[in-house]
């Protein structure tokens, strides 16, 4: 078999959203490119095996590479060609011989407040808890009609960070699984009050949100996504919740100089979209952050220009800035806020 007849294999990880993106990407291919062969592989990474862990272990992760690095290694020993990436979870600075060859058009890039509905009455026969104990909302509820001292689930230091500059009293928590097993840690768990999860994770999941906020499982998600019934959601506002730099984007990292490849990445690459998210990388590169740091940041394109927004809760100061340029400038505004903002 010649080199150009072997299939092309895009690694991903082997979650249901993970999966979901690899196979989105894996079906852009082959419409753009019916005369070759694509295969999805799947990788364990380091982020997933800690999924298992207890969220009460004392586990200190690596802040860099936490879903990436086992990916990078097989496009570096050549056992894979594309890795696919949620772009939130893909450094700003990568191994030498790979690049950022593609970025797909954004999805919503807001993050949504899940909770309870105050009219559902939730039975969990195998709980010690009441029913009467689990508390919920009414539908288009806000952060602020939770009740005094609520319990918001979250592992995200940018979203616990802007909760408690809006809520100083809530009480934030972590929590770990794929998003079904979160959706059904807050249907049972009576102690939780709500839960933050990506808008563009969900809508790839086929997790659906009603007019009337409803949240509910769609017609083409995965038989993995569990989405109990009796939970309601509210988009956060960009004002109250910046997103993670890259959030709702997705990134696909190839070895530099792979011709064949570069040419394949380029059909898939969503221009505006990969200017958003080079500013919003090189602000969060010039405040010494990574995925995990309370840093948000969110780039958008306005007619000819590109407005930068972010916001740093490093060293517990509140720190919030805006800067605009042209958009072939982005990583230059990126670092310009950076500058501003340390």
């Amino acid at each position: 078999m010649s080199a150009t007849d072997q299939p092309i294999r895009i690694a991903t990880r082997g979650s249901a959203l993970a999966l979901a993106q690899a196979h989105g990407i894996a079906d852009a291919c082959r419409a753009a490119f019916p005369n070759l062969r694509f295969e999805i592989k799947i990788i364990k990474t380091t982020g997933d095996k800690l999924q298992s862990v207890p969220t009460s272990a004392s586990v200190q992760p690596p802040v860099k590479g936490l879903f990436t690095k086992e990916l990078e290694v097989a496009l570096l020993n050549r056992e894979a060609d594309l890795a696919v990436h949620s772009l939130k979870d893909l450094p700003t600075e990568l191994p030498d011989g790979l690049t950022l060859a593609a970025v797909t058009k954004r999805e919503d890039v807001r993050d949504v407040l899940i909770y309870r509905d105050a009219e559902f009455p939730f039975r969990t026969p195998h709980s010690a808890l009441r029913n009467s104990e689990k508390r919920g909302l009414k539908p288009h509820a806000t952060i602020r009609d939770f009740p005094t001292g609520a319990t918001i689930a979250t592992s995200s230091t940018r979203r616990q960070a802007q909760l408690l500059a809006l809520r100083s009293d809530l009480k934030l928590i972590p929590i770990r699984g794929n998003v079904g097993t979160r959706l059904r840690k807050l249907a049972e768990r009576a102690e939780l009050d709500g839960l933050v999860l990506a808008a563009a994770g969900l809508n790839r999941l086929q997790v659906r949100i009603s007019a009337d906020g409803k949240v509910s499982r769609g017609e083409g998600a995965s038989s993995s996504t569990e989405v109990p019934q009796g939970l309601l959601a509210s988009p956060l506002a960009l004002e109250e919740m910046l997103p993670c730099v890259g959030q709702g984007a997705i990134g696909i990292e190839a070895r530099c100089g792979d011709e064949r490849i570069a040419a394949i990445c380029q059909r898939l690459n969503h221009p505006e979209t990969l200017a958003c998210v080079t500013a919003e990388r090189a602000f969060l590169r010039g405040m010494g952050g990574g995925c995990l740091s309370p840093i948000a940041a969110l780039a958008e394109n306005a007619e000819d220009r590109l407005r930068l927004r972010g916001v740093s809760f490093q060293n517990g100061r509140i720190r919030r800035g805006e800067v605009t340029g042209f958009p072939d400038e982005a990583d230059a505004i990126g670092g310009r806020l950076a500058s501003e903002l340390k």
